[in-house]
């Protein structure tokens, strides 16, 4: 069965454009098309969309309502996923968008519209449960990391180094490739950062992104 898809964006040619790239991936249905906020949701109602695209500034307030409505349908409709589009590369937003759980979110800056593959990627994704974050993203939060709190306290020196290259997006063959290790020992790494951290009951994926998110807001 095809993924049903409302697309929001106040600009008609970023809505026209992210409309012809998806449509034309045969598993792929564009349902709804909406200019703000006030039309995506009554659009949700009533068409009843797996997947949402939206853009994260929209009116009328041009500030956060692609998170706003994330969040919304995080509690009214939990089986909806959410793929924000960004012009900027905001920490802050991302945060805000994945503080209930990154199940079903994406967060992609929206340059990857011109890279349709990503974004068509983004949208399978969240559509079976899963989740993504555009690399900028997690860069700019490795910047910003104005928050301590000591959760990490746990983990190993070389623990501390494989999350930290996690943080970067690298793969487990990357951090292996990079540590000098072996990939085995880097997913026992992976395994016990993620026990320590209280993340064994989720599914890999996500576990990655929340052992992120843990090391990025920790950090000094």
């Amino acid at each position: 069965m095809s993924i049903r898809v409302a697309v929001a964006d106040d600009s008609l040619l970023v809505r026209e454009g992210v409309r012809a790239l998806l449509t034309d991936q045969p598993d792929l249905d564009v349902v709804a098309l909406a200019a703000d906020r006030d039309e995506l949701r009554a659009a949700v109602e009533a068409t009843g969309p797996d997947v949402v695209v939206t853009d994260i500034c929209m009116p009328p307030t041009n500030t956060d309502e692609g998170v706003q409505v994330a969040l919304e349908l995080h509690r009214t409709h939990p089986s909806v996923g959410v793929v924000v589009l960004s012009q900027y590369d905001d920490p802050a937003h991302a945060t805000a968008l994945l503080r209930d759980g990154v199940a079903r979110r994406a967060y992609l800056l929206k340059e990857r519209v011109a890279q349709p593959g990503q974004l068509v990627d983004a949208v399978r994704a969240v559509a079976s449960g899963g989740s993504v974050i555009d690399p900028r993203i997690v860069e700019a939060m490795l910047v910003a990391r104005t928050r301590t709190s000591g959760g990490l306290r746990h983990l190993t020196a070389r623990e501390r180094e494989v999350l930290a290259e996690m943080a970067t997006g690298a793969n487990n063959s990357t951090i292996a490739e990079r540590l000098f290790v072996t990939v085995r020992a880097v997913e026992r790494h992976i395994n016990s950062i993620f026990a320590k951290l209280g993340l064994d009951q989720e599914g890999d994926s996500h576990r990655r992104v929340r052992a992120v998110l843990l090391y990025l807001s920790d950090r000094p």
